[in-house]
């Protein structure tokens, strides 16, 4: 496999799924996963909503970074699983205003539901995470997980977004 075909694979993983595992571990270094619905941003951005108390949205608060994998349940085997390490953090700050416009759009384009900044920030249950990946790996046939390198290249949302 060479690298173009390694980052569309990657990037078909990333475009026609809708759940993303993160792994994050507790200040002793206990591990923790957790499934959660995403949004992503040019490949390197992952956007998701949570609950500041859950387990995961801890941990992140104490260690930042993760361990995301993003794959296909429904075939065995394969080129279908995406591994990704991160560093995770809530958005914030001026950063929450286009961050959850582009997790809102996602969600509309999927027929969820819309989300404004007011449903993400204090005394609402949730909150705007953000994962900013570092590295990608896809899985070969022979279960070795093989580095892709992603160039920044907007999904469908965030080329409407500019084309707005």
């Amino acid at each position: 496999m060479e690298g173009e075909e390694l980052e569309a694979i990657a990037r078909r993983v990333i475009d026609s799924n809708q759940f993303m595992t993160i792994g994050t571990a507790d200040d002793a270094g206990v591990p923790w996963v957790s499934p959660v619905w995403y949004a992503p941003v040019e490949y390197r951005d992952f956007f998701w909503v949570s609950d500041p108390q859950a387990r995961h949205s801890r941990n992140i608060a104490i260690r930042p970074r993760v361990a995301i994998v993003i794959f296909d349940s429904h075939e065995v085997g394969g080129w279908k699983s995406l591994y990704v390490t991160a560093t995770a953090s809530e958005v914030t700050g001026a950063d929450l205003e286009r961050g959850i416009a582009l997790y809102d759009r996602r969600s509309v384009d999927r027929g969820l539901r819309e989300w404004t900044a007011d449903d993400v920030r204090a005394p609402a249950k949730h909150r705007l995470f953000r994962a900013l990946a570092s590295e990608h790996f896809v899985l070969s046939p022979h279960d070795e997980r093989i580095p892709v390198r992603l160039p920044r290249s907007p999904t469908g949302s965030e080329r409407r977004e500019r084309t707005a």
